[in-house]
């Protein structure tokens, strides 16, 4: 067994993980978020629950979709595959000669008259829960993004290995891969988080046949590593895996099955906080398992950028049909900065943050395509497409 080289006495280690767009899970989320920006690009009524899954040579969309849109559908799902990479059956998949299948059939109307009333169209403050559930927003100082470093790191390195790719630096760099990034920690007196080092960068990448591993792993530390992980975080101990299996040229849809919602923590928070369980794409935000996440984490990252905790979770259920929330709950984990209990903030965020579900679609401009964009590199903590939802509400009122 691999020794271990343990953290200095009192701190710990946390590990998170990503996977690149060309995933065939990742791929399959993608394609999901398509159906959905296209449905919603003509009708932004349109109620959508769009899965997806792919083998080799193949990707099906399959689910409950009712709009007014007139959607080519398998133009949609090719052309997902396409701006991913996957354009050559050596590299997994070829988005010209792949089969499409198409499975997609319209909402139930038992579904639709508990949500969405009997025909008639409601007010936001009006519209029901999409499902039941619980959902989880978090938040921590410990980046300028307000997310957890294991996750920002881990992410930010696989963009940057498609980053690499598409632009040409690495001209050996397939679409499919995996990050890992494991971090040493400080748990504060305060309740903070405090990054200490990384102690494991694990990096796996699908490459072309004709680069040796000893290539991989130079290119891999020059234009990849380097790059991202701040230097501060990196000494002589820290460790590295560059494709530690030895070769990964067989990728994506062909190496692996995907399939749409695998991915839920990758689309979070890397483990940190909590999750519900409930995945996001191809689903409109009408269901609450995806918009009332992204309201939590709004909610989260207002109070920790307000100064009231240096981290926080906020959890909020719902009832399918229920207009109003049936549970609210704040946790600081003893974070909390201004003298204010849990109990007291979570009034706060009920003051502040409108969790009835169409109120949350209104208030995050929820009914507008945006969604494919954030199904590869998470859906928080996303500082490139700035979503309504990492955009702090301002709180010093509540001082």
């Amino acid at each position: 067994m691999t020794s271990i080289r343990p953290p200095q006495a009192g701190n710990f280690l946390f590990t998170s993980e990503s996977v690149n767009e060309g995933h065939p899970d990742k791929l399959c989320d993608q394609v999901s978020d398509a159906v959905l920006d296209a449905c919603l690009k003509e009708d932004p009524d349109s109620k959508v629950a769009c899965e997806s899954c792919s083998k080799t040579g193949m990707v099906m969309v399959f689910g409950e979709i009712t709009t007014k849109a007139k959607v080519d559908y398998e133009a949609v799902v090719r052309e997902a595959c396409k701006q991913i990479g996957y354009d050559h059956a050596d590299k997994g998949l070829d988005y010209k000669t792949m089969e499409v299948l198409n499975k997609l059939e319209e909402q139930s109307p038992d579904i639709g008259q508990g949500v969405h009333g009997m025909g008639t169209r409601q007010a936001p403050e009006d519209l029901g829960a999409g499902d039941q559930g619980h959902m989880f927003g978090y938040a921590s100082n410990e980046t300028t993004e307000l997310m957890p470093l294991t996750h920002s790191l881990a992410t930010q390195l696989g963009l940057q290995l498609t980053i690499v790719r598409k632009n040409g630096t690495l001209k050996w760099v397939r679409p499919d891969g995996k990050t890992q990034v494991t971090c040493e920690y400080k748990k504060g007196e305060d309740g903070s988080m405090i990054p200490q080092r990384v102690h494991t960068i694990l990096i796996s990448i699908q490459h072309s046949p004709d680069v040796d591993n000893e290539t991989i792993r130079k290119d891999i530390m020059e234009h990849v590593i380097k790059p991202i992980v701040p230097a501060q975080y990196l000494d002589q101990d820290t460790i590295y895996h560059i494709n530690p299996s030895g070769r990964f040229c067989i990728g994506g849809p062909h190496g692996d099955a995907g399939l749409t919602g695998r991915k839920i923590i990758i689309d979070t928070y890397g483990g940190w906080g909590a999750h519900g369980g409930g995945a996001f794409s191809g689903k409109d935000t009408s269901k609450v398992d995806r918009s009332a996440a992204y309201a939590a984490r709004w909610a989260a990252k207002s109070l920790v950028a307000a100064g009231f905790a240096k981290r926080a979770l906020v959890q909020v259920s719902y009832a399918i049909g229920v207009v109003q929330p049936l549970s609210m709950f704040v946790d600081t984990y003893g974070s909390g900065t201004d003298k204010k209990t849990d109990e007291e903030l979570c009034e706060i965020v009920k003051r502040n943050f409108d969790f009835r579900p169409g109120c949350i679609q209104r208030d995050l401009k929820l009914k507008e395509p945006q969604f494919q964009a954030l199904a590869a590199y998470g859906h928080m903590g996303r500082e490139d497409v700035k979503p309504a939802w990492e955009i702090v509400k301002e709180l010093s009122h509540e001082k």
